[in-house]
């Protein structure tokens, strides 16, 4: 409980502490410094991200970094353990990113703000409607030349299982044609969810898959393309 509370009270003055850069993000913004907007917007989030998970005290792996194209604008696609998985993915993928995230974390100040700057896409499950404009809306992103995260299961399975992915969530990669690049994250779970939502450390690790390219494929394919990309993040778990 000490660790939890510890921990809890360190991201909140670590993000407190993100205000002046946030200033500094608006700024640039006004004077349409784009270039260093984004270059801003990316360096926070990578540090935030990978400060969050060294102070749990885990430890985590990557392999298969290799496998990121570097200069292309790709969707990845993974499983969902925990609430660490974001930070695991802003902290360790040095790519700039964004999320497809509930739209009640509209309610968290600065939070909201930097996700926005990321070019993140806010969905209300429960409004079909809005869901549609959203996904346009990340279907833009990308073609503009924003990597973006899917969890296609949709929520925490709080476990090292793997949920059904929901229908369509890979509508956003697809549609935009873009490159998909699976991965499996592997004991996040460990760090809060297994311990009655207390923190302890954990051993963590990122498996990047090859990526799958989705540019050209027939209808068939398509089809058959959730379950290929599930088999490929499965199969990291066995």
């Amino acid at each position: 409980m000490i660790r939890t509370i510890s921990v809890a009270i360190y991201l909140l003055f670590l993000l407190i502490g993100t205000i002046p850069s946030l200033i500094r993000v608006k700024k640039y913004e006004k004077e349409n410094k784009i270039h260093e907007k984004y270059e801003l917007v990316h360096r926070v989030a990578h540090n935030f991200g990978k400060k969050m998970i060294d102070c749990t005290g885990s430890k985590v792996r990557v392999t298969g970094y290799e496998n990121i194209p570097k200069d292309e604008t790709v969707v990845f696609i993974g499983n969902h353990q925990g609430n660490f998985d974001i930070p695991l993915l802003l902290g360790y993928i040095d790519k700039p990113i964004a999320y497809i995230a509930k739209i009640e974390i509209m309610k968290l100040p600065i939070v909201r703000d930097w996700m926005k700057y990321m070019r993140c896409v806010f969905i209300d499950r429960k409004d079909p409607r809005q869901s549609l404009k959203a996904i346009s809306q990340g279907v833009e992103y990308i073609k503009e030349g924003q990597s973006m995260v899917i969890f296609p299961e949709g929520t925490r399975s709080k476990g090292d299982k793997i949920g059904e992915f929901k229908p369509g969530s890979l509508k956003l990669a697809t549609k935009a044609g873009t490159t998909i690049v699976p991965f499996t994250i592997k004991g996040t779970y460990k760090i809060f969810e297994a311990n009655k939502n207390k923190i302890k450390p954990a051993e963590v690790e990122l498996i990047i898959h090859p990526p799958v390219y989705t540019s050209g494929l027939s209808k068939e394919e398509l089809n058959e393309l959730p379950d290929k990309i599930k088999e490929t993040i499965t199969s990291a778990l066995k």
